[in-house]
């Protein structure tokens, strides 16, 4: 009748659904940093690149306006020796000054030792023509004719000018390298932003489609369960199970639509049993009363034969008769006062005596099933304030239980501790665990199976223990036992 469907995703089955939704929002949140990170590095790349390049070509601009400078400078120097002008030497010395500026600003801005060492050679080969180019015009004024002149004019633009020119053109040269390296890495970069940014896009379409299987598994398909199994229950076949499959709060869902209709199922038997059950209320005191009768004169035949003259093991025989009848006396009371108002008598008594009563009635049981009692009442030598049989008959229904749930040869486990002024009673077993949790003011007996018996056990217990100012709790899982924690306050 209980069963389950095998899901195709079972690393979602289960889950709650908020550890599905922060999974799905640590997923979205993930992509949405890696494509941030993805534009972000891409960005520092291009720039990177940009800014260099801009670097490279202000060199290069650098350079431009250095020859010119220089072009102009030299014109300035033909127009001082040839020309005669008088501001021509001072023009002179403001291009040497704004010549200097520009190779100053490129020593400044220049990045690693190879640029360094070319822009430095141009520094170099501008102050030897800055050094020999007066030189040769003065030359001329000592011999100013026309060959002294084109002499001048081979010199400067063959020898001064032309090595200028070379160092110039391999630190162009230099530049326009790094320059493509620069191209070539920003196409790199550009190649590498596009791979990285497609790594989100794949992964949300990875998402989308293992967001719609965990929605089909996880929440789709035990919804539908939910629904016909609501309907089939509506119509009145309580029998039908809902599979506790999907999230963690559908699975709960439908474990307690399961409960629920197990509950009706329950309630219905009861509706049914409930005029056999009123009769029964009715018919146990008189019941009580014919058994009263038969076990009076069981107790006063006994008492008769008892004779100080008999052998020993007639005369224990008969005082056990005479305790058995007393127990049995005793426990018509008790099933009396489970159907009306318990007044507990309370005296100071040894509590391993209330133990010990309990666990000598069910001793045959527990020797037929080789279970053994471990308990520690013996340690406890205060006096505890209680109503004997009241306890006695209470742990005896719970031993009888417990008795009942546990395998053959197997035990059952009393500790009993007073401090605070609370006695505390914990019997654990080794049974399958209980199939329903006991509630204490329930309206009906508990389930009619072999651990409860007739279900008055657990329901007598819990009258026993609000009458003594007591709590009683249950803490079972299934094939893990049962623990009972009994609180009485001193």
């Amino acid at each position: 009748m209980f069963f389950k469907r095998t899901s195709l995703n079972t690393s979602s089955r289960d889950k709650p659904l908020r550890h599905l939704l922060l999974f799905h929002d640590l997923y979205f949140i993930a992509l949405i940093v890696l494509a941030v990170a993805s534009g972000g590095y891409g960005i520092y790349l291009w720039d990177k690149a940009s800014k260099q390049s801009q670097r490279i070509n202000f060199v290069i601009q650098e350079i431009y306006l250095v020859r010119g400078d220089l072009y102009r400078q030299t014109k300035e120097l033909f127009d001082a020796f040839f020309l005669q002008e008088e501001n021509a030497l001072h023009e002179y010395n403001q291009y040497t000054t704004s010549i200097l500026d520009h190779l100053e600003r490129l020593q400044n801005i220049a990045i690693d030792q190879e640029e360094r060492d070319a822009l430095m050679d141009i520094e170099l080969k501008y102050r030897n023509l800055v050094n020999e180019a007066p030189a040769l015009f003065y030359r001329y004024q000592n011999n100013p004719d026309r060959k002294a002149q084109k002499s001048i004019y081979q010199d400067i633009e063959t020898g001064i000018f032309r090595h200028y020119e070379e160092v110039s053109k391999r630190a162009e040269t230099l530049l326009f390298v790094k320059q493509g390296e620069i191209k070539h890495r920003l196409d790199d970069a550009r190649s590498n932003s596009i791979a990285v940014l497609s790594l989100p896009l794949i992964l949300a379409c990875i998402l989308i489609v293992y967001s719609r299987r965990i929605l089909k598994n996880s929440i789709v398909r035990p919804i539908n369960d939910i629904m016909q199994a609501t309907n089939a229950i509506s119509t009145g076949n309580l029998s039908h199970q809902v599979p506790e499959a999907g999230a963690e709060e559908l699975a709960v869902l439908s474990r307690e639509i399961n409960k629920m209709a197990e509950d009706l199922a329950a309630s219905r038997d009861a509706l049914v049993k409930s005029e056999k059950q009123a009769a029964l209320g009715l018919l146990v005191p008189m019941l009580a009363h014919n058994i009263r009768n038969p076990l009076a004169s069981i107790r006063a035949t006994a008492q008769v034969i008892d004779d100080p003259l008999l052998d020993k093991d007639t005369q224990e025989s008969i005082q056990g008769i005479i305790h058995t009848v007393d127990r049995l006396e005793r426990w018509t009371g008790s099933l009396l006062s489970y159907l009306h108002p318990i007044k507990p008598m309370l005296n100071q008594l040894l509590l391993s005596s209330i133990v010990q009563g309990a666990i000598s009635t069910l001793q045959p049981k527990l020797n037929e099933k080789q279970i053994k009692v471990i308990e520690n009442s013996a340690t406890i030598k205060r006096l505890v304030l209680t109503d004997e049989h009241l306890l006695e008959q209470m742990l005896y229904n719970l031993l009888l239980n417990a008795s009942e749930a546990s395998p053959k040869g197997t035990e059952i486990q009393l500790s009993c501790t007073l401090a605070n002024n609370l006695l505390t009673i914990t019997m654990i077993d080794q049974g399958p665990g209980m199939p329903f949790k006991p509630e204490p003011h329930a309206l009906t007996p508990g389930p009619t199976t072999k651990r409860f018996g007739t279900g008055l056990g657990i329901p007598f217990a819990f009258k026993v223990c609000e009458e003594l100012g007591g709590a009683m709790a249950f803490d079972s899982e299934p094939g893990q036992g049962t623990r009972i924690t009994i609180t009485l306050p001193q």
